[in-house]
């Protein structure tokens, strides 16, 4: 769904290729034993578990007991991997059409399961951070399910891209927050940030304001949702 480092032309064409199952297989040499699905599969344990950079072909390797050199018959490299790697870990899309109350109701469904993918694996930011992604049948199926539940607002075609696009910043936007939350910083970066204020109130009135009034007291609830509403609200406005 995003972004990460350029590849060659001939690497986003394998992806391609593992991602929609054109890969051609051996002609010669023994059956395989193994597919690129399970191989990403573990790929993704690894990453659940330590991170995306514990992800190498040696490593995963060693779970297979096979050599590094061995899944090369499987995938082309490890940037063909993290791409199929994203594609099976966010998985089919969750169905929304049935949700009643039209669009609204359906986006805002979509957007909360959206968000918990990147909860489960949230490697997933890194590793479409940086360039546009190849994107596999399940990104696909994200993506049109969200222009669906869009499709009888009339909005244009653009919009509804638009709005997708929307919604996908502010969710790895909360993603990313949470990703980099540490409770102990943010008690500490309270306090400092309190005490500071606090001696130059007189230079910054509007804050030592919104300080006093609770602005940067944790909310309960969902964090996704306020900056959801504001983006639905927003499309809302532009409805015929």
């Amino acid at each position: 769904m995003s972004r990460k480092p350029a590849g060659s032309q001939g690497g986003a064409k394998a992806s391609f290729a593992l991602l929609w199952g054109e890969q051609g297989q051996p002609s010669r040499g023994p059956k395989p034993s193994l597919t690129a699905d399970r191989i990403a599969g573990a790929a993704i344990r690894i990453a659940d578990e330590e991170g995306l950079d514990a992800v190498s072909l040696a490593r995963i390797a060693k779970e297979f007991d096979v050599t590094a050199m061995a899944l090369y018959r499987y995938v082309p490299g490890k940037a063909e991997l993290v791409d199929l790697m994203v594609d099976l870990a966010i998985g089919p899309p969750v169905p929304v059409a049935d949700i009643p109350g039209g669009w609204r109701p359906q986006l805002t469904e979509w957007a909360r399961q959206c968000s918990a993918v990147y909860r489960r694996h949230p490697w997933i930011l890194a590793a479409t951070g940086m360039r546009r992604q190849i994107m596999g049948p399940h990104q696909l199926g994200w993506l049109d399910t969200a222009l669906a539940a869009l499709a009888g607002t009339g909005l244009s075609a653009a919009q509804r891209h638009e709005t997708f696009l929307l919604l996908v910043g502010h969710i790895r936007n909360i993603a990313q927050q949470t990703a980099d939350h540490d409770e102990a910083e943010s008690e500490e970066w309270a306090r400092l940030t309190a005490d500071v204020v606090k001696r130059h109130a007189d230079r910054f009135p509007a804050l030592t304001s919104a300080v006093a009034e609770g602005a940067f007291v944790p909310r309960g609830g969902d964090p996704l949702d306020f900056g959801l509403q504001r983006i639905l609200d927003g499309v809302a406005s532009l409805l015929p």
